[in-house]
């Protein structure tokens, strides 16, 4: 049975680039039937959270905080210069306010637990990867209504406290949780549950990503430029997210490995999440980046990898 289940997980991890569009593509066209695990979103995402979170412990995050530059300059790049870009080229492109926040809410939310996934394919820092992935989580609350509040302010409503709480219970909480189960048992739990927890996380992922894109896919029409033109944006910047990251190593003269973490963490986007929030805080419109980044997100990932590691 552990064997099925490492076979099921190892496949999943490998096709990442497909699983995600393909979760996409099953909201949009069969939501009628994904619309019903609507209702327990946040609770698929706290799985997954809560999966991801068991493999870290208190000591990485100790490690990789030894040297504060590097986290300093992620977060500079991933909540200032990255959103900044978001609402800078957005607001050339197009003049529907919803959209504009849409980007902004996309570039301003956590960096995605898959990262890890890929730090470890491309034999980065798994450290500073955990770390600024453990950070960036538990800090979204914070962060993610901040930035909002800072460039989209004057331009939209927001429920500040709705979209704090939503974070803290789909992030906060199950990671804080997963912590400490590892830490307390010293890693007894996550080996004795690890094994149908991961490809369940990843299962559960796949719903929340089908789950959200059902409740918009009355809005979609692929026979709109609308929805292209904010297609090439999405691509364009996370493929910036990624060249912005990369210039860290030069800013920190780092050594390669966390240049490796410091490229994913900095380049992915936790857009399930932020599609999580959009669905549920903001107009139809505004779930447009989050959705569309989803289906080439991890496309462009594996791209910008070859292409800036060549590993």
């Amino acid at each position: 049975m552990s064997s099925l289940l490492y076979k099921i997980d190892s496949f999943l991890d490998r096709f990442i680039p497909l699983t995600t569009p393909l979760a996409v593509a099953l909201g949009l066209f069969l939501p009628g039937v994904f619309i019903i695990f609507r209702p327990f979103v946040i609770l698929l995402f706290a799985v997954m959270t809560f999966s991801g979170a068991l493999k870290l412990t208190a000591s990485q995050l100790g490690n990789a905080a030894k040297n504060p530059i590097l986290i300093l300059l992620f977060f500079f790049t991933s909540h200032v210069l990255m959103p900044l870009a978001a609402l800078g080229s957005s607001s050339l492109i197009f003049t529907n306010k919803e959209i504009i926040t849409g980007f902004i809410l996309l570039f301003a939310g956590p960096t995605a637990v898959s990262g890890f996934i890929w730090v470890t394919i491309f034999k980065g820092d798994k450290a500073l990867g955990l770390t600024l992935i453990l950070l960036d989580t538990i800090l979204a609350p914070l962060v993610v209504p901040a930035t909002l509040f800072i460039f989209a302010g004057a331009k939209t409503t927001m429920d500040m406290s709705g979209i704090a709480i939503s974070l803290i219970f789909m992030v906060v909480v199950p990671t804080i949780l997963g912590v400490l189960l590892n830490e307390t048992s010293r890693g007894k739990i996550p080996s004795a549950i690890c094994p149908v927890l991961n490809p369940l996380a990843k299962i559960c992922l796949m719903l929340v990503i089908a789950a959200n894109s059902s409740a918009i896919a009355h809005v979609i029409k692929f026979n709109d430029p609308l929805v292209w033109a904010v297609a090439a944006l999405c691509v364009v910047l996370t493929s910036l997210g990624f060249l912005l990251a990369k210039l860290n190593r030069i800013a920190a003269k780092c050594e390669k490995e966390k240049e490796i973490s410091l490229v994913f963490a900095g380049g992915l986007r936790n857009n399930s999440a932020v599609m999580t929030i959009a669905v549920t805080f903001f107009p139809e419109a505004a779930v447009l980046p989050a959705v569309l980044s989803i289906v080439f997100q991890q496309i462009v990932t594996a791209i910008m990898g070859k292409l800036i590691i060549k590993k």
